[in-house]
């Protein structure tokens, strides 16, 4: 027998379990949405809920995991995978992962559909709360839509009134140098000159603390990483290549 189709709250009950985060959904629209991924049985997506963490407690469940102590790589995707995937299991859906592809899905478009999250000056999603401190771990696609589903909120884009945008000077090497400062663009990023910067000894705060510039932004500081969960990102972004080299997923 097939588990009932839980309500929003109950996505959340069971998802703070392992320290993640229900961060809205959205109901499919019809023709912009024709090639949504298909579920066991060839059936369509009725909904979808993105999933994600903000601030320590993700990092509190993952630091305490198989994958994290076993020290292989790609440990955070696998530790993804394995929780994630029980959990849809228990609440009749399917998972999706940001870092299955390619061809990849859409998530950062799809969490835009979501909740109110914004693209910033240095190309990461900025929530209005959880600042840059936050991220998605995967989506869980439902045959039929939960009910209690959110609306998408309606807030500023906070970048829009911060005033000096510090984010983009407080980089030590200028890594995101090139931006408009008087319009929310992302800059630049030169990533070859961030990893020198991370991996030399110069840069040793960046490696313990997490990115200057990540840092400098002045929204959602309650939400900020602590020291252990900032460096393990920093350093398997430095272990990173190709579209595994950014800091936007961590």
């Amino acid at each position: 027998m097939s588990p009932a189709i839980p309500d929003y709250g109950e996505i959340e009950a069971r998802l703070a379990r392992d320290g993640l985060l229900a961060r809205g959904g959205f109901l499919p629209d019809g023709a912009g949405d024709r090639d949504l991924p298909r579920l066991a049985g060839d059936r369509p997506t009725a909904a979808i809920v993105m999933v994600g963490n903000a601030g320590p407690d993700m990092w509190e469940s993952f630091a305490r995991s198989q994958e994290h102590n076993e020290r292989q790589p790609h440990a955070l995707d696998r530790w993804s995978r394995r929780v994630l995937s029980r959990a849809a299991r228990e609440l009749g859906a399917e998972a999706r992962f940001p870092f299955e592809g390619p061809p990849y899905l859409p998530f950062l478009a799809w969490a835009k559909r979501a909740e109110a999250v914004f693209t910033s000056p240095l190309g990461m999603l900025i929530h209005p709360d959880y600042g840059l401190w936050h991220a998605y771990r995967g989506a869980l696609l439902f045959a039929d839509a939960p009910s209690g589903l959110p609306h998408k909120a309606e807030r500023a884009h906070p970048c829009e009134s911060c005033r000096g945008r510090p984010c983009l000077s407080a980089c030590p090497v200028d890594a995101f140098d090139g931006a408009e400062r008087g319009a929310v663009k992302p800059a630049d990023y030169d990533v070859a000159a961030c990893k020198g910067h991370i991996g030399a000894p110069e840069g040793r705060a960046c490696l313990s603390q997490g990115c200057a510039a990540r840092r400098a932004c002045p929204v959602g500081p309650a939400w900020r990483y602590e020291p252990a969960q900032a460096e393990w990102h920093m350093r398997a972004f430095l272990g990173a290549s190709g579209s595994r080299a950014r800091m936007a997923g961590s």
